[in-house]
């Protein structure tokens, strides 16, 4: 059996925190991305004025969804069929 290294993990009390901050940082990634993007172009300047508005879809992403996950959550359940 190969040596398999493990790495260290979070317990399970943290995933509702980790889950809204991974979800909130790849969501406000890909939209400020595009919507850069779309508004100012592929320009030389892109990283300076993409980066402050991700921190900033960020900032604002992340606490909504902490509040609004749980809400999420009961509507999916209410709308799909649970698990066999």
């Amino acid at each position: 059996m190969p040596f398999q290294r493990t790495r260290p993990r979070l317990p399970a009390r943290y995933a509702p925190l980790v889950t809204p901050s991974v979800l909130s940082l790849l969501m406000t990634f890909i939209v400020s991305l595009i919507s850069t993007l779309k508004g100012v172009g592929l320009a030389p300047d892109f990283i300076a004025v993409w980066s402050p508005a991700w921190g900033l879809s960020w900032l604002a992403a992340f606490p909504t969804l902490l509040l609004v996950l749980p809400v999420v959550r009961r509507i999916a359940g209410w709308v799909c069929q649970p698990a066999p």
